[in-house]
């Protein structure tokens, strides 16, 4: 257990940091280039969502595959080939990513692209310069995903930590220094990317354990994992399906400046997985190891302790963030126009995105059973129903109708997937995980931002107007924790050793 939470600080770290690095440079990408240049940095975003679908699942495979050896001993030399030969397919799915991008900048730049300020030139060329970064940034997933399996996530968080530090920097130093546009932008992402990788991969290989032989490329692992493999992949094509599709449409629909508001405010709204991840990251490989030795009632308690610690960290944050989008749009961009425009889309994208971390654990739980179909199945009936829903309501209500479907297909997820994944997995667990481990800690969350927002004065100096939402959300968090059993029992322990550490 120590091993475990030393994990989750290490990504609670890690995460906020990046998130922080983003919360500064952001607004300064916008001020240095302008919203519809910030535009393209969002289809590049895009861009590396719809090309993760060419992972295959192999990063997954590789996270849960090496949890699973390091309970095996005598499985080093496994190890080792097992990453080198995963390892050739997503470095030879790299530079396919290149080629793609750069053939298809013409017609990306000219036909799909809305620009009013941009050339169409301007355009091809930040593609082409695109499509060399996803190819650079591409090993990165899954170099991360083999850190992860062997739970040096301290280390991995480490590495990430110093490149979004250097990322950001970089990109602002050269932007203010050297050029204010976006192809001089793009070629900062080229650089960084490609040192992150490198220091990723290097990291990954020195922290597998030293076998007697060589590491080589075995078609026979591949026969080993490709179930498990070609579960994820299917679950991936349909989750960028439901994910990506609003962006996709989005992008080609809406002018440019728009698409850069919405794509604003999927930054603050993903940002919420910055909480996510990394209980995620650290509890699933321990998940996939209890799993492996059978240990049914450690696997109980630990399923139900993270789902109300992941309760317990993205409602009390997401809750305040869409209550009060508004106001912090308005304080971190200083733009009462980008604030105007964005706030909206931030609420309703927020409130899909809390409801579908928490679904992360459940999710985990699948994988470490090996069980995909169900997500599988989940997900394809999604894809029939809303990828329809989504065009429809993007073409008549825009920007906001798109962010209302991703609302809609994660109440989805928390009404229907649930139920059947309960139905198999730690069966009569479904009641507890509805009221307990996420139905009263969501009504706590909205209850105290709810009431927080409504008692706030129009008019208030920026400084009290921090406070003030500051105050609501340790208000929110605390009373959050305290009503879910995990973090009241964590807070209690640490009240009474620090009053018996008084008394003595």
């Amino acid at each position: 257990m120590t091993q475990l939470k030393h994990n989750v600080i290490a990504n609670y770290v890690g995460s906020i940091w990046i998130a922080l690095m983003a919360l500064v440079f952001i607004p300064l990408y916008i001020h240095f280039m302008g919203i519809e240049a910030y535009g393209l940095v969002g289809f590049f975003s895009t861009l590396l969502s719809v090309f993760a679908l060419l992972d295959m699942g192999l990063s997954s495979t590789l996270n849960r595959e090496l949890a699973r050896l390091t309970s095996k001993p005598g499985s080093e030399h496994q190890m080792q080939n097992l990453v080198r030969t995963l390892g050739f397919i997503y470095w030879a799915m790299a530079g396919f990513i290149v080629v793609i991008v750069i053939a298809l900048s013409a017609y990306l730049s000219q036909r799909w692209v809305r620009a009013e300020n941009l050339s169409p030139g301007t355009i091809q060329q930040a593609v082409i310069l695109m499509g060399i970064a996803i190819g650079l940034q591409w090993p990165v997933g899954f170099y991360s995903g083999g850190l992860m399996g062997l739970q040096r996530q301290v280390l991995l968080n480490a590495v990430n930590v110093v490149m979004a530090t250097v990322r950001g920097i970089g990109a602002i130093l050269i932007l203010w220094l050297i050029s204010p546009t976006i192809q001089a932008f793009f070629c900062w992402q080229i650089v960084a990317s490609g040192l992150q990788t490198l220091l990723l991969g290097g990291a990954l290989w020195r922290s597998l354990p030293v076998g007697r032989k060589k590491a080589v490329f075995k078609f026979s692992i591949l026969k080993d994992v490709w179930r498990f493999a070609a579960g994820m992949l299917g679950i991936s094509i349909l989750a960028t399906l439901l994910t990506q599709t609003d962006k996709i449409l989005l992008s080609r629909m809406l002018p440019l400046k728009m698409f850069g508001y919405y794509s604003l405010a999927g930054v603050v709204a993903m940002s919420l997985y910055r909480l996510i991840g990394p209980i995620f990251n650290g509890v699933y490989p321990r998940l996939t190891q209890l799993v492996t030795v059978n240990d049914q009632a450690s696997l109980k308690a630990l399923y139900h302790y993270s789902c109300q610690v992941m309760s317990v960290m993205i409602l009390p944050a997401a809750m305040v963030l869409a209550f009060f989008s508004k106001s912090i749009l308005l304080l971190w961009t200083q733009n009462p126009v980008t604030a105007e425009q964005t706030y909206v889309l931030v609420s309703l994208l927020v409130i899909g995105t809390a409801l579908n971390g928490l679904m992360s654990m459940p999710y985990a739980l699948q994988l470490a059973h090996g069980w995909t179909k169900l997500g599988f199945y989940v997900n394809l009936v999604s894809v029939i129903v809303l990828v329809p829903l989504i065009f429809f309501m993007t073409r008549h209500f825009g920007a906001i109708g798109a962010a209302f479907v991703w609302v809609i297909l994660n109440c989805g997820y928390v009404l229907i997937n649930i139920q059947l994944m309960h139905r198999r997995l730690l069966p009569d667990e479904t009641l507890r995980w509805y009221c307990q481990d996420v139905g009263i800690p969501m009504l706590c969350s909205v209850l105290t931002a709810g009431i927080g927002r409504l008692l706030m004065p129009d008019a208030m100096p920026q400084v009290v107007l921090i406070i003030y939402i500051a105050g609501v959300s340790i208000l929110s968090l605390f009373l959050t924790a305290w009503v879910v059993p995990a973090t009241r029992r964590w807070m209690l322990q640490r009240f009474y050793k620090k009053e018996v550490s008084c008394e003595s």
